[in-house]
């Protein structure tokens, strides 16, 4: 696995695999690129910082809920 962010676009694509997209998925931030077996190969996350921050206060919430 490997990572790599743009600080000037704030994209963090994270590769999975070696093996070369065939196609990809985008839902809201994220897009997933898949071969042509559906598995997936590279992940790329539009507006990284912003999106990592969503994504950490919603485990904390998850977390807060949780412990109730």
């Amino acid at each position: 696995m490997k990572y790599k962010y743009d600080n000037e676009t704030d994209i963090l694509v994270i590769t999975l695999s070696d093996e070369k997209p065939d196609f990809g998925a985008q839902k809201g931030d994220i897009i997933t690129h898949y071969n042509k077996e559906y598995k997936p190969v590279e992940i790329e996350i539009l507006s990284a910082s912003k999106t990592a921050l969503d994504m950490f206060k919603a485990m904390v919430l998850a977390k807060k809920v949780a412990a109730r």
